[in-house]
C-alpha cells in the first residue's frame, strides 16, 4: 500500500462497485477495502482513512439499506456526492456455458438490478455479502452451475469469464455515493450546494405538513424526503432530507427555523457541493 497517498474506504472486497467508484471519484485516493459499512466509517473516525465511499441509492434498486440509520450516529460529516453509472456482467468460471448455469449470486442491491436476466428459467438468485466477494468465491470454489453479478473489474482481478455483459435492467442505472469526512468543509454559497439532514417531527396533528411548510413557502427546492423507524418504534419516525441551497441562504435558513420549530429532533449531516452530472 502506498503510504504516500490518502485512504478512502469503502465496503466490499477489490472489484465491488464502490471500489471503482472511489478510483472514479478522485484517482489520487488509495481505496481501502472494509468488510461492512460500520467498519468503512470507523475507518474515517480513527482517522485510518481520510475519506469513507457510501453508497445511498440506486436508480433501479431505490436506498440503501442500513446507510440512514448509520449517518447520524457516524460522528462523520458528508462533504460530497458522486454519482456513478453501474454495468452488472455475468461472471463465471472459464468453461462455464450460459446454459450450464443455475445460480445467480451477488449482493442483494445488485439482484435488484438485473431481474430481467433472473426470470429466465432454470436460475436461481442467492444473495451474497457483496459482488466483488461473490466472484472471489466462485474463483475458489470450482462451480460450472452458478454466475455471479459483479464488474469487468472483479472479472480481470479474480480471473473469471463474462458470460453476458451490461446485464442492467435498464440503461440509467446510477448508484449515488455520499462522501464522508471527519470535519465539514464549506462549499460556501457561491456555487450549487446541497444540504442534507435527518429530523424528528413533534408528535401533533398536521406536524410533518407544518413542518415542511416552511420549504414551500421560501422556495426551497427538496430533492428527496424519505422515512425510516427509529428504534424499532412505529411511532418514532425519522425523515432524511436533501434540499438545494446552503444553511445560511436566507429561504433556507427560514425554512430550517420552521422545521425545528415542529421538530424534536434535527441533526446536520452536511453542507457541500453538488455534482455536476446531478439530474
Amino acid at each position: 500500500m502506498d503510504q504516500n497517498r490518502a485512504l478512502i474506504a469503502f465496503q466490499g472486497e477489490a472489484g465491488a462497485y464502490s471500489h471503482l467508484a472511489c478510483e472514479n471519484f478522485e484517482p489520487a485516493y488509495q481505496p481501502l477495502p472494509c468488510p461492512t459499512f460500520e467498519e468503512a466509517l470507523a475507518a474515517v473516525r480513527e482517522g485510518r482513512a481520510a475519506r469513507a465511499m457510501l453508497p445511498i441509492e440506486n436508480s433501479l434498486a431505490g436506498r440503501v439499506s442500513d446507510i440512514h440509520h448509520l449517518l447520524p450516529e457516524s460522528g462523520l460529516h458528508i462533504v460530497g456526492e458522486h454519482f456513478f453509472q453501474i454495468r452488472h456482467q455475468l461472471l463465471a468460471r472459464k468453461g462455464a456455458r450460459l446454459e450450464d448455469i443455475r445460480v445467480v449470486k451477488s449482493h442483494a442491491m445488485a439482484l435488484g438490478q438485473v431481474r430481467a436476466l433472473l426470470s429466465r428459467p432454470g436460475l436461481r438468485a442467492q444473495v451474497a455479502g457483496d459482488t466483488a466477494g461473490a466472484a472471489r468465491l466462485l474463483a475458489e470454489s470450482g462451480r460450472m452451475d452458478e454466475a455471479v453479478v459483479a464488474s469487468a473489474k472483479a472479472a480481470e482481478i479474480y480471473g473469471l469469464e463474462i458470460l453476458k455483459a451490461n446485464i442492467e435492467d435498464a440503461g440509467h442505472n446510477t448508484t449515488r455515493f455520499l462522501v464522508m469526512a471527519r470535519a465539514p468543509i464549506d462549499p460556501g454559497q457561491e456555487s450549487r450546494v446541497v444540504t442534507t439532514f435527518v429530523f424528528q417531527v413533534r408528535n401533533i396533528p398536521a406536524a410533518l405538513y407544518k413542518a415542511l411548510g416552511g420549504f414551500a413557502t421560501n422556495g426551497v427546492n427538496m430533492t428527496k424526503l424519505e422515512s425510516y423507524m427509529q428504534g424499532g418504534s412505529f411511532s418514532a419516525t425519522m425523515f432524511y432530507a436533501d434540499v438545494e441551497g446552503h444553511p445560511q441562504d436566507a429561504n433556507l435558513r427560514l425554512a430550517l427555523e420552521e422545521l425545528a420549530f415542529f421538530s424534536t429532533q434535527f441533526k446536520l449531516l452536511g453542507v457541500y457541493p453538488s455534482a455536476r452530472n446531478r439530474s
